[in-house]
């Protein structure tokens, strides 16, 4: 838009086509149009301009002289460069053959106070102080490349911020220096993996060009999980990674088309192990992401996919071609592309695109390791159920358009028969959901995608350990879940932003659900276990627990001090561990009602049939006001089946959770914020054993049971180097120093009260119109006890002030023991 005339408009179109197969970067419909009455009409601008077949353009208004409009753009024989208008586009001069990769920059950024200062986004910012007729560097200390927008400080040129596939930096110094924004979760995950170290588990995965990293699922740090935390495996662009089952020091890290390592987390040693061609053999096809997996059978093995399959028993020193050429090997260059089949000259002809004809999907059945299978970009899945000696092509899918790209195959974990597929056509503008299901290994194919979103293509799925009719898919607009094999799904919402997500992993020892994003890094849903029980027969009862996981009970350390972000300043990246806590999964299939919310349902039903509302009477009101809440209640129980705390909690209908926290309630007297809150603060430590929990509801006082006990087990994490060797008379001693403290507290607020009583009582004796005298002497002696009282509880402060030593207080001891054994 002219800033100096709102209706005066430039608009570049381009048409250009990425198909799964091949990128045509331009066509005849690019071209630049003005519009001189906001939108209205548009004019077709073409002097001076390429007369070839053009692709991308970048187009900017100089908002220095808006008179003056650069445009970068891609064209044929040579015209392509970057261009300039002095007259509002009335005219077009090429200024220098300078371009950028269409298919991933193109964007352009006039000075806001030189007209012929240019900044180009590619792999690095470049800048023209000469109106477009040279470009170079503006500066990448210390910062990440391929560059994709920047902002420039009308008021302040050396500030700007710029937008990469590293994320934002910002330079106050012109890009001398930048400042990396550490603070954005917004990484792009290709894919995830997880390992099985203890006592957390540790998660993986690939970056659209920020490497391949790995990181804790949670730790021991009350300040949470950190960008320090994490660890870089791989360098380049990320994608799947394996860990090996039997050695969580060995991750099997790759970059795009095929470059595989054997990271060493140990020593941070990298071992290049990709397979090579064998003598007299073409060159292996890669794609941008190859599939990759260690077996579930055999220690050391691992399959990897090129064009062909490739396995190794050896950790990737040596491997053996197990499969000929799984593709279609069609020649992409006899395709057609918008109609017709172009040129190898044409605007980027197969630029920034993997090769085609490549395996992209590969499982190793969990149930037989013989049992494998592959899927490729143009749109076979292959079968073997001999280990690769012989495989079986199938190409016709009920319902999936042919060559759809295969995105994922998950062989099933309980019976090998069957096996699962998620196509995406998306590459095609076709974002239907195509996921399927074979029960005779691949021979034959159904659609179980029923309810999912129309537009939404699936990219994953993964299938439970426990219930094999529990399944979940990753889509581009989030990720669901079926409890009945496929026939229904139901979106995961809670806590998941709407994301593309690429993959997903469970932990099997944990319950966990891993999302791989691509835009919003890892998510992680702790012990989705419940899910297993949502069938119908168990949501018509009133109230349940689900069966509650062993609970880990440790202290958390700090790393930087204090909680949270402690002093690091807000722009310090930190996300919050799990609570240190017992968790419980509780059902409640309705709501407890009060008159009140009743009042109001009825209100919204004839608000709803526009009828009139009639006032509530004053004893309605009144008999509102006086009715106690609902609460669910929670009781934990020691083993001996004495209440150790309850735990109050809103009786909202679904599915919730609750949490207790390992303590007693506390023995302390009773505060005001006790009371305000309904329920007593937390105490003393409970010992690691056996627990139950039941549920209850308390309904104008009265409490009515809902749930038998449910037991769960609390176990101490032993991560100390000098760990309690008697965990229940720790427990106990707590419990005694515990009561102690709170013994001290009850007698300071007597001596307190008292010391205030006396107070009153000796002015009211100076009002005495009798001798008062004895009564003055009683009520200073009894001060005077009240002070030895004090100073036995909390120390002698003036004695302290003259730094006159003696010994600690009552409160002292006690408070000094309490606080030990909490931190």
């Amino acid at each position: 838009m002219d800033s100096r005339d709102s209706n005066v408009l430039y608009a570049a179109a381009h048409q250009r086509r990425r198909h799964v197969f091949t990128l045509v970067g331009g066509g005849p419909g690019s071209a630049i149009y003005k519009s001189t009455d906001g939108g209205a009409n548009w004019e077709k601008l073409n002097r001076g301009l390429p007369s070839s077949v053009m692709g991308r353009i970048g187009l900017a208004i100089s908002p220095a002289d808006p008179d003056v409009v650069y445009a970068i753009i891609e064209a044929m024989n040579e015209q392509q460069g970057t261009y300039r208008s002095t007259n509002r586009g009335a005219s077009w001069k090429k200024m220098s053959d300078y371009v950028t990769s269409g298919n991933y920059y193109q964007e352009i950024v006039p000075h806001p106070h030189d007209v012929n200062t240019l900044y180009s986004m590619s792999t690095w910012n470049m800048v023209s102080y000469d109106g477009g007729k040279s470009f170079k560097r503006l500066g990448e200390k210390d910062k990440h490349v391929d560059n994709h927008c920047l902002w420039i400080n009308p008021d302040n040129p050396a500030h700007m911020l710029s937008g990469c596939d590293g994320g934002i930096y910002e330079t106050f110094d012109g890009a001398e220096n930048w400042d990396f924004k550490a603070n954005l979760p917004v990484t792009q995950f290709y894919k995830v993996s997880v390992d099985n170290e203890l006592p957390f588990y540790n998660v993986y995965g690939g970056t659209q060009d920020n490497w391949t990293l790995g990181g804790p699922s949670r730790t021991t740090n009350r300040n949470g999980i950190t960008n320090d935390d994490w660890f870089v495996t791989l360098g380049g662009d990320g994608f799947e990674a394996q860990i090996d089952p039997d050695d969580p020091n060995i991750v099997y890290s790759q970059w795009q088309y095929g470059n595989l390592v054997r990271f060493d987390k140990q020593s941070g040693e990298q071992t290049d192990i990709k397979p090579r061609a064998r003598q007299g053999e073409d060159a292996y096809r890669w794609n941008w992401d190859a599939p990759l997996q260690t077996s579930a059978h055999v220690s050391g093995r691992i399959y990897f996919a090129a064009n062909k399959v490739f396995r190794s028993d050896d950790r990737g020193q040596s491997w053996t071609v197990i499969s000929d050429d799984l593709t279609a090997q069609i020649d992409r260059n006899k395709l057609k592309v918008m109609d017709r089949v172009w040129s190898f000259e044409a605007i980027e002809k197969n630029s920034g695109t993997s090769k085609y004809g490549t395996l992209v999907a590969f499982n190793e059945s969990p149930a037989n390791q013989d049992l494998l299978y592959a899927g490729s970009d143009d749109g076979l899945i292959h079968v073997t159920d001999n280990g690769g000696e012989s495989w079986r092509k199938v190409s016709r899918f009920p319902g999936v358009p042919e060559n759809t790209y295969v995105n994922m195959l998950i062989a099933s974990q309980h019976n090998e028969d069957v096996v699962y597929a998620a196509f995406n056509n998306h590459k095609r503008g076709d974002f239907k959901p195509y996921l399927m299901k074979s029960t005779n290994r691949g021979k034959t194919w159904k659609s179980i995608s029923s309810n999912l979103p129309e537009r939404g293509s699936v990219y994953s799925i993964a299938e439970d350990h426990v219930n094999s009719d529990l399944l979940f898919a990753g889509t581009e607009f989030g990720v669901f879940f079926t409890v009945d094999g496929g026939k229904h799904w139901k979106q995961i919402k809670s806590g998941v932003p709407t994301i593309s997500v690429r993959d997903l992993a469970i932990h099997p020892g944990e319950n966990d659900l891993i999302l791989g994003t691509f835009g919003r890094s890892f998510y992680i849903l702790d012990d989705y276990s419940p899910l297993r029980l949502l069938d119908k027969d168990e949501l018509e009862k009133e109230a349940m627990i689900f069966p509650v996981t062993d609970a880990l009970l440790f202290m958390q350390g700090t790393r930087i001090g204090g909680r949270g972000k402690s002093f690091q300043g807000a722009s310090y990246f930190t996300v919050p561990n799990p609570s240190v806590a017992a968790v419980f999964t509780y059902y409640l299939k309705e709501s407890i009602s009060t008159l009140k919310s009743d009042r109001r349902k009825e209100e919204g039903k004839i608000r709803k049939d526009k009828g009139d509302i009639e006032y509530p009477t004053l004893d309605e009101l009144q008999a509102e006001r006086s009715e106690l809440e609902p609460k669910l209640q929670f009781t934990v129980r020691d083993n001996a089946g004495r209440v150790v705390r309850r735990i109050l909690k809103s009786p909202s209908a679904g599915v919730h959770r609750a949490e207790w926290d390992f303590r007693y309630a506390s023995p302390s007297p009773i505060g005001e914020g006790d009371v305000k809150k309904g329920e007593p603060q937390a105490g003393s430590y409970a010992a690691p054993g056996r627990y139950s929990l039941t549920m209850s509801k308390i309904v104008n006082g009265v409490e009515t049971e809902l749930t038998e006990a449910v037991p769960f087990n609390v176990v101490a994490l032993g991560n100390v180097t000098l760990g309690t060797k008697n965990r229940r008379a720790l427990s106990e001693f707590q419990r005694k120093v515990s009561e102690l403290q709170s013994t001290v507290r009850a007698a300071g607020e007597v001596v307190s009260d008292l010391e205030k009583r006396l107070g009153t009582m000796a002015v009211a004796g100076k009002a005495l119109e009798k001798s008062n005298s004895g009564i003055m002497e009683d009520i200073y002696a009894l001060q005077s006890r009240i002070g030895v009282i004090k100073e036995s509880l909390y120390g002698d402060r003036l004695a302290s002030r003259l730094d006159i030593g003696r010994p600690p207080s009552i409160s002292d001891r006690v408070n000094r023991a309490v606080y030990g054994m909490i931190n």
